[in-house]
């Protein structure tokens, strides 16, 4: 990178770091931030919903206590140092200073990708993964480094560890360079080392689910019905908004201009890796934030096309840009009390639509509503549980309907037994040697719970929150005794692999 570049690059990253690491702790963990956490404390080699790297990492930033703000660093640091891989980026296909700085403001300010990064998930390694790897390759084919490929493939691994969408983008990938070549890079050694590195970096999650039969396919066909995926234009009309408006005209000539020009044809395996990339999540019904991780791929790309745009128009471009996604910030980041933001929200002319079913009638956006009402709940089971006779204590479960209450509890539940649940990776936790003669049973649907128990009731409520998400809000915890037949033998009839469903809705 050149001076200006650096320059560019640094200074924005600085800025991006300042305002993550400021914000961070501002509301609480996320239900899926919980759920790592309570995954990463029962290492294994894959879980049901996710690979194994996210559950560990966040396991591990809480090993001194819980602190949802170190929870959040990693992802802090990778919204951070996305900035300067995509001005490296930019500058290596061809970017000068000016494109240098769009490119920096583009991977700042487009709000779907920071969004990626507000919590610690799954997909908060997927722009910076996927921008990494893209990057690589380019570099191996433009400079005759066939050795990045090595690297290339080491960090597929990783990301296949993080999430499975890197899949997707090694199949955009592998069409792009078969379609428009070299083709010779798959006569190339390194090439295929690349390749053998990724897949055995990804073997012990592969065999993991193999071994339990793919729970991760079950949980797709279960969740994917739920997702607002649309008709292709509602798909596309959707991510020019949630990236952020301004940023449009950068990656859509991000896409085309490889087409339109012969300094970029050479990149031509980019755009359509991004192609492939989207064609696939849409077929798949897919979230719209799925795509998040391929734009700062078509940003670098964009920036190396508009490299020679008045300097006036740029600097105006880039100002323009940071302002639209500084104002979009509230939606993603928790900047705003939640009160203010939950009146913005509501005298918001367009507010942004939920991704799936789940989200519908959040208070506030999906993700930051699921940041409220965790302890509460926590804190009510654990009165309901000391409330109980001390001979019944020892031998009362605690169910929770989801994953994200059982989590809850068992991160901010002191002195709590270990929570059950039938969804996700707590099936698999099993009955934890509870026979179920008394029950906590969390937010349970009442018709299905009262044939199972001798005696059924409400004994609490929880989620007094006017800001939790609604299956959360108000929730009655009740206490069954006398399952029946004994709960080990119900267990199978609680697995429930997804996130549709949730509570008592």
């Amino acid at each position: 990178m050149s001076r200006g570049a650096q320059w560019a690059a640094w200074s924005v990253a600085a800025l991006v770091a300042v305002v993550h690491f400021t914000v961070a702790g501002q509301y609480d963990a996320f239900r899926n931030e919980l759920y790592f956490i309570v995954c990463g404390r029962h290492p294994a080699f894959g879980y049901v919903d996710q690979p194994p790297l996210i559950p560990l990492l966040a396991a591990a930033t809480q090993l001194g206590g819980i602190n949802v703000w170190l929870l959040r660093v990693p992802a802090a640091l990778a919204a951070a140092l996305l900035v300067p891989l995509t001005v490296a980026f930019a500058s290596l296909l061809g970017a000068s200073t000016r494109g240098a700085w769009l490119a920096a403001v583009a991977a700042a300010s487009a709000t779907l990708v920071i969004a990626m990064t507000a919590t610690l998930s799954t997909t908060t390694f997927e722009p910076i993964a996927f921008t990494a790897i893209a990057y690589l390759v380019t570099l191996a084919l433009l400079r005759d480094r066939s050795r990045a490929f090595w690297w290339a493939g080491a960090l597929a691994g990783l990301a296949f560890q993080t999430r499975y969408g890197i899949i997707f983008w090694g199949i955009g990938l592998g069409i792009g360079l078969a379609l428009t070549g070299p083709r010779s890079v798959f006569r190339g050694r390194d090439f295929w080392i690349g390749v053998g590195i990724a897949v055995l970096i990804a073997l012990p999650n592969v065999a993991w689910q193999a071994a339990k039969g793919f729970p991760f396919l079950e949980l797709v066909r279960n969740d994917n019905s739920g997702n607002f995926t649309g008709t292709p234009l509602h798909f596309v009309i959707d991510q020019i908004f949630s990236i952020n408006v301004l940023l449009a005209p950068l990656w859509l000539t991000g896409i085309i201009a490889p087409f339109a020009s012969a300094r970029l044809a050479r990149f031509r395996f980019l755009s359509i890796t991004f192609i492939v990339t989207a064609v696939l999540i849409f077929i798949t019904h897919g979230k719209s934030y799925y795509l998040a991780g391929a734009y700062p791929t078509m940003f670098a790309l964009g920036a190396a096309a508009c490299t020679g745009l008045p300097r006036v128009l740029v600097a105006a471009w880039a100002l323009l840009t940071a302002v639209n996604g500084a104002i979009a910030l509230p939606l993603v980041l928790p900047v705003l009390p939640p009160a203010r933001l939950e009146r913005m929200l509501d005298h918001m002319k367009f507010r942004p639509r939920p991704v799936e079913r789940a989200g519908i009638g959040a208070p506030l956006m999906q993700m930051l509503s699921d940041e409220f009402g965790w302890r509460d709940l926590a804190r009510t089971v654990g009165d309901a549980y000391a409330a109980l006779p001390q001979a019944d204590r020892a031998k009362t479960a605690i169910f929770a309907s989801n994953y994200g209450e059982a989590a809850a509890i068992d991160v901010f539940g002191a002195d709590l037994p270990p929570a059950l649940s039938g969804n996700n990776q707590y099936y698999f936790w099993g009955p934890r040697g509870f026979d179920g003669s008394v029950v906590l049973a969390v937010n349970v649907d009442p018709a299905q719970w009262s044939a199972l128990c001798d005696s059924l009731r409400v004994v609490a409520h929880f989620g007094n929150s006017p800001y939790a998400m609604p299956y959360e809000t108000d929730r009655p915890i009740f206490l069954c005794t006398g399952m029946h037949p004994p709960l080990p033998q119900l267990w199978p009839r609680f697995k429930h692999f997804g996130i549709e469903n949730l509570g008592t809705r």
